[in-house]
């Protein structure tokens, strides 16, 4: 696990090797084992190290035989034993036994095809330096983040944007366009991140980059093809294939200590139960609800030792301009927060790796979000009935109930009958489009809208002869996923350097979610079902079906304590917000939510989000080596 950063362009060497050394220090907390860059005529590559495997000799870049290509590396690849033995009989030289080289070898071998036969999470780069050419490649899902792009001549490339601040041929400009799309989906949406230039590799892509031309290419995409098979037979399939998904997450070279994070839910908690690592680690807050008392039970009775801490709200609000400094881009999910505190307590505790529970709600239709959203046996009878009228009726039904007035049973009804296109935009809807306008600037109205941003992916799918709750899952997996939970998950981990790995979230765990039947899924008894049932068996049953939680974060009483309304307020009023939004309708709507007149703590949460980090990022221009006393700053006021 590491942190990578690449430029292209025609500086002289010298020039090169003191700036990408000062962009690696951008990114030490990726990788503060080791250090590692490589400079010729062309390119200068660095590279963070946090090692797991062949600690001795495995930094980087590493080159090949003939020293005629170099790669840096950021992930771990889970079946590179078997792939190194392959490509040593095909005649390739290993100078390490790190996973690194066997991707360097294997695209010596087969090209871009390397990526089809890569398992595990990665992001690296590659530079041939006869052909002068950059090869670059994302993980199937993008649980590695890997950013590019070109500026004043230079292109660009690396784990974190951060990275390439110090560059002096980076341009740092608010992309317009990005800000009202955020404002719904709480993440950034687009392609082009909130660095105007700079994008987002997606998940499941490779590009080359070669005399200033730049070309990407798809090479993985997630496939829905339900097999005719019994329940019992579908659960069979996902116990094993969690059972040996998680055995492979758990590798580490001897004295790397690798654990588990435990929450209520049923997701780390059968990730914990197959893994039965020495320690658990959960984390809770003083206020509101705390899932660290159902993590501490669990524990005990799978007889593991969990450790668990309690956050104060002043500790939680005030790290959270660090933290957003450490995301990139704004995020308003709440749950970055008890993220970010828990990898640091994993590592506080000498662990460099966990074990984590993301992707099995996007994998095995986990969210109520997909279309569970009554308890009424009634209303899921008549829906169940009317989900079997031909297409065309059963849309006009969805349409129908679409524009009723509210009644009990309707939004469920809806959800299960009308087309995914139609219905359904991902896991977080904030501010409605018609909301964003009504308070953004003329300037930060001009965007893709929302519809056209959900079109992109569905287009790829919707002529697919797959269920729509396939569709919704497929959605999830493109944006949702890659968008928000895997960002978090990276960036709040490798702010503490340690390394979070997704057993549930694999190639082979999507051939099984993928050959599932989606009615076995989404059920009358709950969401992910035959998920849970896998679960149950090595579970106690009240975990298996316990509902979905996430992380509760007390954002209603944050936003409604005297202190903390105060310190969001102080920012709503200052000059730059102007720029942005129409002020008095902010300060009003403030004003509204804190008397307890409406409820708009998400809205105002994810207005709050976006100003504290382009104050850091744009005002500020923050030092990660101020870092500390920013905290410090911030536990004062």
């Amino acid at each position: 696990m590491c942190g990578i950063v690449t430029f292209v362009d025609n500086e002289a060497p010298q020039v090169k090797d003191s700036l990408i050394q000062t962009m690696m220090n951008r990114i030490i907390h990726r990788g503060p084992d080791d250090a590692g860059h490589f400079v010729d005529q062309g390119v200068a590559m660095g590279f963070r190290r946090l090692s797991f495997i062949d600690v001795k000799s495995g930094a980087q870049p590493i080159f090949n035989e003939d020293d005629s290509k170099a790669i840096t590396f950021n992930g771990e690849i889970y079946n590179f034993k078997p792939l190194r033995e392959e490509l040593i009989e095909l005649g390739h030289h290993f100078t390490t036994h790190a996973d690194t080289e066997v991707i360097l070898h294997g695209y010596e071998e087969w090209g871009a095809e390397v990526t089809k036969r890569l398992r595990g999470m990665f992001a690296f780069l590659i530079w041939d330096r006869e052909k002068q050419e950059l090869f670059g490649a994302r993980d199937h899902f993008g649980i590695k983040p890997l950013y590019y792009g070109k500026m004043n001549g230079t292109f660009f490339a690396g784990s974190e944007i951060k990275a390439f601040l110090d560059h002096p041929n980076f341009n740092k400009e608010l992309n317009k366009a990005a800000l009202k799309p955020f404002m719904t989906f709480q993440y950034p949406a687009l392609d082009e991140t909130f660095f105007k230039g700079i994008f987002k590799l997606p998940e499941g892509h490779y590009f080359y980059y070669r005399n200033g031309e730049f070309s990407m290419a798809q090479y993985w995409d997630a496939e829905f093809a339900a097999e005719d098979e019994s329940f019992e037979e579908a659960v069979d399939k996902i116990e094993a294939a969690v059972s040996e998904s998680v055995k492979a997450h758990s590798f580490a070279d001897e004295g790397i200590k690798v654990g588990s994070f435990l929450s209520a839910g049923v997701d780390s908690s059968y990730v914990t139960a197959m893994m039965r690592p020495d320690e658990t680690f959960s984390i809770g807050f003083d206020q509101g609800y705390d899932e660290t008392k159902q993590a501490r039970e669990l524990a005990q009775k799978l007889n593991l030792k969990n450790t668990d801490a309690t956050l104060t709200n002043d500790e939680a609000f005030h790290t959270f301009p660090l933290i957003q400094y450490y995301l990139d881009e704004p995020d308003s999910n709440p749950s970055v927060v008890p993220l970010y505190f828990l990898t640091k307590l994993a590592k506080d505790h000498g662990y460099k790796a966990m074990l984590s529970g993301e992707g099995a709600d996007e994998l095995f239709a986990g969210y109520t979000a997909y279309g569970y959203n009554t308890n009424s046996k009634a209303i899921k009878w008549l829906t169940n009935r009317l989900a079997k009228l031909p297409k065309a009726k059963r849309e006009r039904v969805a349409n129908w109930l679409k524009h009723h007035k509210n009644f009990h049973g309707r939004l469920h009804m809806y959800n299960n009958l009308a087309a995914a296109r139609d219905s359904f935009i991902g896991q977080a809807r904030v501010f409605t489009p018609e909301e964003a306008e009504a308070i953004l600037q003329p300037a930060y109205q001009q965007a893709p809208s929302v519809q056209e941003i959900v079109d992109r992916t569905y287009d790829r799918i919707d002529n697919q002869a797959v269920p729509e709750l396939s569709k919704k899952q497929y959605l999830d997996i493109h944006q949702w996923m890659p968008g928000d939970i895997l960002l978090k998950a990276d960036k709040m981990s490798m702010a503490n350097s340690l390394e979070l790995r997704v057993p549930l979230l694999d190639k082979e765990m999507m051939k099984v979610a993928g050959h599932t039947p989606a009615k076995y899924l989404l059920t009358d008894q709950g969401t992910k079902w035959a998920f849970r049932m896998a679960a149950n068996r090595h579970l106690p049953e009240e975990w298996a079906t316990r509902e979905k939680l996430g992380f509760p974060v007390p954002v209603r009483e944050w936003l409604r304590q005297k202190d903390f309304y105060e310190e969001v307020l102080e920012i709503f009023k200052q000059d730059f917000v102007g720029e942005f939004f129409d002020q008095a309708k902010l300060l009003a709507m403030a004003q509204a939510n804190f008397e307890g007149k409406t409820d708009d703590r998400r809205k105002l949460w994810t207005i709050y989000t976006f100003l504290v980090w382009y104050k850091l990022y744009f005002i500020d221009n923050f030092n990660p080596h101020e870092e500390v006393e920013l905290v410090k700053e911030g536990a004062k006021a």
